[in-house]
């Protein structure tokens, strides 16, 4: 899904780059409410971790290999705004440390990977909530959906990128079917990933996990006797007949 330099041609590759700065921008901007001293290290976790899912590649089909993407995982770990923060950091460590994606079709990258991925997956799963029971079972499937839904549209997006200013003499046609097609196996990958992930935190911490934060109450430690009274109390001697001195 790294889209090299050259592939998009200058023009489009300036446009998509301003697209990109501006939802770089509005994102910090979101962040902001979102993001606390609880969530902000987290934050750094879930940016970490997509960083090392992503140079893992598994192999699909036909000797073609995909790797993470990691928008709709961020988006409901931390937040869509932190999310697409937390992606687009990632994006750019990999073309500057890795050569990996290009510098010049990092908007592009941002765009595919981070922006259309967190809108379509965190979009998809806040909609699966409202008619799904408020249970975790239900998160863990709408995680998995949205992140099956999300990749396939992210490689939908490039396509249409591609159409405008691809520099390449291969017809949209086959740049479609080839990508979106591929892309459908490696959002399986994808929502195996993001589904395990989500409700292992949120089996440990609910209340870290963004996504359904209002609809999970956060496991409490209650103390006291089985019957609902203190669970300390001092022990009372046995009563004296009125009048008894001590």
């Amino acid at each position: 899904m790294h889209v090299p330099d050259g592939f998009i041609d200058a023009p489009v590759s300036i446009a998509a780059g301003a697209v990109a700065v501006a939802g770089v921008a509005v994102a910090l901007r979101g962040a902001r409410r979102e993001l606390d001293d609880r969530t902000a290290p987290l934050a750094g976790l879930t940016a970490a971790f997509v960083f090392a899912a992503q140079m893992l590649n598994f192999p699909v089909a036909s000797g073609t290999s995909g790797h993470l993407l990691g928008g709709t995982l961020a988006a409901i770990l931390v937040g869509p705004y932190t999310g697409v923060l937390c992606v687009s950091v990632v994006l750019l460590m990999q073309a500057l440390l890795f050569a990996d994606g290009g510098l010049t079709a990092l908007g592009v990258n941002v765009i595919t990977m981070a922006l259309a991925t967190v809108l379509v997956g965190y979009g998809l799963f806040r909609l699966l909530l409202r008619v799904l029971p408020k249970t975790r079972a239900s998160v863990g499937g709408a995680s998995f959906v949205a992140a099956v839904v999300s990749v396939p549209c992210s490689a939908a997006v490039f396509t249409l990128i591609y159409a405008i200013g691809g520099t390449t003499d291969v017809s949209v046609g086959k740049v479609a079917a080839a990508m979106i097609g591929v892309h459908v196996l490696i959002g399986l990958g994808e929502a195996l990933i993001t589904a395990v992930t989500v409700s292992s935190v949120l089996a440990v911490r609910p209340d870290l996990v963004y996504g359904a934060r209002k609809l999970i109450k956060p496991l409490e430690l209650r103390t006291g006797a089985p019957g609902g009274g203190p669970a300390d109390r001092p022990a009372e001697g046995p009563a004296r007949p009125s009048g008894a001195s001590a």
